[in-house]
């Protein structure tokens, strides 16, 4: 058997990582880009032009590729897990930065994602948590302690606003953890076509009810949602699936974390988010709650273990 070497095979899952944390840093700070326009009713635009683009995308796959569409037995699995990943986790985002939290503190209560994750196999998926495992979850807990602390002493959002960050992370745990007890073999097209369906649907029934469907016509806010549409979603997203296939699931959850400290510094630079000494050390209390956890997973693994893949959606 012969494996690739040379400069690609290192170089370009290189660029790809690099691409990838930037494009899903991405998603935190344009939420704290003033649109003109309700939460509601750029999510909607962004969600309707995902799904007009992967429609068109899955369709010429289909037609040159004799690509099939996900079984029918799976699509309302794949509906609750859209619900969870996408209204779940993108709506508690969006919400929580316009009430005032920070995007660099926002992110990292999502970085503590695969931490929790890491924790939840034991019990929901009956694997061995070790206790490393834990230590780690908790040394990531504190970290995101320290960063609320100095976020909410220097920022304006009320203590609650810090609870939807949560809220997201969770739902996102969530989707994993029911999307990997039944894993599927659809294309990444397909399954986050019927995950922006789900989105559309959901939000933009939403703000139909509440009158908030029609879009302003200011170049910002479309110039904002084709963003939103590429960057975070399309690309992010895409990204996340080709590497945790390519690179497991120890390197992807290293790329998670690196979120957080690069959307903590481009908040400080764009809009002036505060950066001090108690949030660069809740960061790197996190990085070492993270840094045990990947260790511990990747000395520890057997082979009796879920797969990398099997443990993320």
């Amino acid at each position: 058997m012969t494996k690739q070497i040379g400069i690609p095979a290192v170089v370009v899952p290189a660029l790809l990582s690099v691409v990838f944390v930037l494009c899903w840093s991405s998603g935190f700070l344009v939420a704290a880009v003033d649109v003109g326009a309700p939460v509601a009713t750029l999510l909607t635009w962004r969600f309707a032009v995902v799904v007009l683009l992967l429609a068109v995308a899955t369709g010429v796959l289909r037609r040159r590729r004799q690509h099939q569409a996900p079984p029918r037995d799976e699509l309302g699995r794949h509906g609750l897990v859209g619900l969870f990943s996408q209204v779940g986790y993108v709506v508690p985002i969006y919400v929580s930065v316009g009430l005032g939290v920070s995007t660099g503190t926002t992110a990292l209560i999502d970085a503590v994602q695969p931490l929790v994750v890491a924790t939840l196999v034991g019990p929901v998926l009956g694997l061995r948590v070790r206790g490393a495992q834990w230590a780690g979850l908790a040394a990531g807990a504190m970290g995101v302690a320290l960063v609320v602390s100095a976020d909410l002493g220097s920022g304006t959002a009320s203590w609650w606003a810090y609870l939807l960050p949560l809220v997201a992370m969770a739902s996102l745990v969530a989707a994993t953890l029911v999307e990997r007890r039944h894993p599927s073999e659809a294309s990444v097209a397909d399954t986050l076509l019927l995950h922006a369906t789900v989105a559309l649907v959901v939000i933009g029934g939403f703000a139909l009810l509440t009158g908030q469907a029609v879009p302003p016509t200011t170049a910002v806010f479309w110039w904002t949602v084709a963003f939103v549409a590429v960057s975070p979603t399309l690309a992010a997203y895409g990204l996340y699936w080709y590497l945790v296939r390519r690179l497991g699931i120890t390197v992807l959850n290293a790329l998670l974390f690196c979120v957080a400290p690069t959307t903590a510094v481009a908040g400080a630079l764009l809009f002036g988010e505060p950066l001090t000494p108690l949030t660069v050390a809740g960061l790197a209390l996190c990085a070492a709650g993270v840094g045990v956890v990947i260790t511990s997973e990747a000395r520890g693994r057997r082979p009796c273990a879920v797969p990398a893949r099997d443990l993320v959606s």
